[in-house]
């Protein structure tokens, strides 16, 4: 289940933790050492994403079609903007890893 995409039964959204990062999926806020990290509502999604599939490598292609919606491979930087935008603004903590030749995983 995609937590960008809640099912319809579902009443309320987790709060999803991962060491000093919280990410409000009920009011898509992310926070740092408690204190609030403004995330384009992408980068939300990805974010989440990860969290939901820690320790799981992906291709660019597979994270455009997972979180994107987009099922045709394409040619873009945009799943690399995401990843450069998310490590900035989360830090060193996001210990997001580049698999060679993969994709990228949450560690």
């Amino acid at each position: 289940m995609d937590p960008c995409r809640p099912a319809k039964s579902r009443q309320t959204l987790p709060v999803m933790r991962y060491k000093n990062i919280e990410l409000d999926l009920e009011t898509s806020r992310a926070s740092k050492d408690g204190q609030p990290v403004a995330l384009s509502p992408k980068e939300l999604c990805l974010l989440a994403f990860l969290l939901c599939h820690r320790g799981q490598a992906f291709s660019r292609a597979e994270l455009l079609d997972r979180v994107w919606g987009v099922a045709t491979p394409l040619r873009t930087r945009t799943v690399d903007m995401h990843i450069r935008q998310l490590r900035r603004k989360l830090g060193p903590e996001l210990d997001i890893s580049t698999v060679f030749k993969v994709g990228y995983r949450l560690n």
